[in-house]
């Protein structure tokens, strides 16, 4: 058994990090216990602290990890379940958390300001919980692809699961992707371009799959209205047993984690444009076409989330397996920083233009600019 465990450290050295990736929803379980014990409100705002000042910081300290699994040992890594149940605890942590919250936000004892530190660490807690969903969501395993709808039920953002997976990875890195920002163009251009888009392309390309089996829109086999349901029925039980004072809060964090997942989107491909094949069609996507970091804390934390270019050449891959390629561009910084910097414009643009110029040697009609390219 030994020999066995140290085999399966040496194919992954990070192999018993992984399971930190569970601070995140844990996040959620923390705010009560912090105040509690220390007295100190600010807990409440746990989560965004940790997300937008301690993680840059260790990121900073850490550094990169450039190591890539090797290839003989691909299958062994793929197979092995304790990766999954790395994401598969993440559900059970994430709905205790909520409960526990809507159990807060119905009380009288926290002030308006409280709740809304909460209801931002809920908020983080749920977009990083569509990180999960989206790991589940690309595997062929049944079980796996419903788990990733339930984790996505907090957020509201069922349709995640058709308009990623199909609409996407189809289109990403070209004018067509609603997901993929342009060079010059501001989170806040981006945000509403990206989440009202992307919400039209999972209906239509859902709408086309069902017609195709010759199914009605209202079928039970329709993964927009079972992810949908989920919510409803996720949001509805926990009414009835809180009651309706929880309502604006649940929102607020599902909003929250939506914007989180829809920077990340920002920052992952910033004017990044996949190159025409001669009869002018889109090349397929490579390592070139997503921005990477190799910064080792946000890695773990995101299940190798920032090993972006791999992950869309391969999405096969399971995180465990994702590789750093010396063709991938690198950010300056991992997501957890550029999150930063994506909010303040002029410094995103002078941190990143000139990066995206010299990924396509300084020739600006290589970049994704503009609709109809």
């Amino acid at each position: 058994m030994r020999a066995a465990r140290e085999a399966s450290s040496e194919r992954d050295p990070k192999r018993y990090l992984w399971v930190l990736g569970l601070i995140a929803p844990s996040c959620a379980l923390l705010p009560s216990q912090l105040v509690l014990w220390t007295g100190a409100e600010v807990f409440w705002w746990i989560a965004p602290i940790i997300v937008l000042i301690v993680v840059p910081a260790l990121d900073w300290m850490v550094g990169e990890d450039g190591r890539n699994p090797r290839e003989q040992d691909y299958d062994r890594l793929s197979a092995d379940r304790y990766y999954r149940w790395c994401t598969y605890l993440f559900l059970p942590i994430q709905l205790i958390g909520l409960i526990i919250a809507c159990y807060l936000w119905a009380g009288d004892e926290l002030s308006a300001l409280d709740k809304f530190g909460l209801a931002s660490t809920l908020g983080v807690v749920s977009g990083i919980g569509i990180n999960a969903a989206h790991e589940l969501g690309h595997r062929v395993e049944h079980m796996e692809r419903w788990l990733a709808k339930i984790a996505l039920a907090q957020s509201g953002y069922g349709h995640f699961f058709v308009e990623h997976n199909r609409g996407h990875h189809v289109r990403v890195a070209t004018p067509l992707d609603p997901a993929s920002a342009r060079l010059g163009e501001t989170l806040y251009a981006f945000l509403p371009r990206s989440v009202a888009g992307g919400f039209a392309s999972a209906v239509r390309l859902e709408r086309d799959r069902l017609a195709r089996r010759r199914l009605p829109w209202s079928s039970p086999h329709n993964h927009l209205l079972q992810a949908w349901a989920m919510t409803a029925a996720l949001f509805g039980t926990l009414t009835a047993v809180f009651g309706l004072a929880i309502v604006p809060w649940l929102l607020l964090q599902a909003v929250i984690g939506v914007l989180l997942l829809e920077t990340v989107n920002y920052i992952e491909h910033y004017g990044l444009l996949r190159e025409r094949r001669p009869d002018g069609r889109w090349a397929r996507c490579s390592p070139r076409d997503s921005w990477n970091s190799d910064r080792l804390v946000t890695n773990i934390l995101l299940f190798h989330l920032q090993r972006h270019s791999d992950h869309h050449a391969n999405p096969g891959r399971r995180y465990q397996t994702l590789r750093t390629t010396p063709e991938s561009p690198q950010l300056p910084a991992g997501y957890a920083t550029m999150i930063v910097l994506a909010a303040l414009p002029p410094l995103w643009r002078r941190v990143m233009d000139h990066r995206v110029l010299a990924h396509y040697d300084g020739d600006r009609t290589r970049a994704n600019t503009a609709i109809g390219r």
